[in-house]
């Protein structure tokens, strides 16, 4: 499996009801946050979205969904799920924009990251 280097921070968001993700190998992941300490001179410190190891803008998110899902297995695709990762920060404008081209994208099955929030 693939190993992403971070190019944003992300701090997850807690939640009280979690399910874990079954089969990692279905999962493509949308990583939202500030850019790292490294990055910060290049891109600034407003939140950007990363797809795999590169900075990205929403409206191509299609295009990597459609990529994503032609290097599965045809049985496979309708089953691929969208997991964003978002610090617990990002606004939800930008949420929505990531979600608004999932649905131009047909990826429906979306999950969002979070920690267990402890009592």
């Amino acid at each position: 499996m693939k190993e992403v280097t971070y190019k944003v921070s992300i701090h997850n968001p807690q939640a009280t009801e979690l399910t874990k993700l079954e089969k990692k190998s279905l999962v493509r992941y949308i990583y939202v946050g500030v850019p790292t300490a490294d990055f910060v001179k290049t891109y600034g410190s407003d939140t950007r979205i990363q797809l795999d190891d590169a900075f990205a803008e929403a409206k191509e998110i299609g295009d990597f969904i459609i990529n994503e899902r032609s290097s599965m297995k045809e049985s496979e695709q309708p089953l691929m799920t969208v997991s964003i990762k978002a610090d617990k920060d990002t606004r939800m404008g930008v949420i929505a924009d990531i979600k608004q081209e999932l649905r131009r994208a047909y990826a429906l099955k979306i999950s969002y990251a979070a920690t267990q929030r402890s009592n």
